[in-house]
């Protein structure tokens, strides 16, 4: 039987958006976050942070310092008892002036390359998972790879719900923070305690 995921953004959702934070120090972890993972661990969904890294593109820091700031994450989260399952990032940067980077991937969100590989890494029913961001790109994102998408109103999520009330795209669950989105998918799959 295929498992069922929240991907979770990083930047904005998990944590306060510090920009391009190149070193973990930088980073400041919404409390709420913690019981977000662990409720969704306890539910038996997986819990997977997919976020765009654009700035190992546009060379302010490097793949080995996104993984050192996923590894201190991920250790922060299980000293809490929250288990993250996996991080996926995008590095790429279109005008990055190294080739490696220079290109248009179908990983930057939203395109649904980081959801693919998860979902082939983990056996993921998509379209029976979530997608819990703070931006546009996150729910269309969501909407992309057929899974739920929930709105969070931190970081960049105010912004982002007048936007998409302009524009007519399609409701989404809008949540206060991760923890809400949490309660409200644990609810919504009939999973909670």
């Amino acid at each position: 039987m295929k498992k069922r995921a929240v991907f979770i953004d990083r930047d904005g959702t998990i944590n306060e958006d510090a920009g391009y934070p190149g070193e973990f120090e930088r980073i400041r972890i919404y409390p709420e976050s913690f019981e977000a993972v662990r409720l969704l661990n306890q539910a038996g969904l997986l819990a997977i942070v997919v976020t765009n890294q654009s700035g190992v593109g546009r060379g302010l820091f490097s793949e080995a310092a996104v993984t050192a700031i996923h590894e201190k994450m991920a250790a922060a989260f299980a000293a809490r008892d929250a288990r993250l399952d996996a991080v996926y990032y995008c590095p790429h940067f279109e005008s990055s002036t190294d080739p490696r980077y220079a290109v248009a991937c179908d990983c930057r969100k939203p395109n649904p390359g980081l959801a693919l590989r998860a979902a082939a890494d983990f056996g993921i029913d998509l379209a029976r998972s979530y997608m819990i961001g703070d931006k546009v790109d996150d729910v269309a994102f969501g909407l992309n790879i057929g899974a739920t998408p929930v709105l969070v109103l931190t970081g960049e999520g105010a912004a982002s719900e007048k936007l998409l009330r302009e524009h007519g795209l399609p409701r989404v669950h809008i949540a206060g923070d991760v923890l809400a989105a949490a309660r409200w998918i644990i609810r919504r799959e009939g999973r909670g305690r």
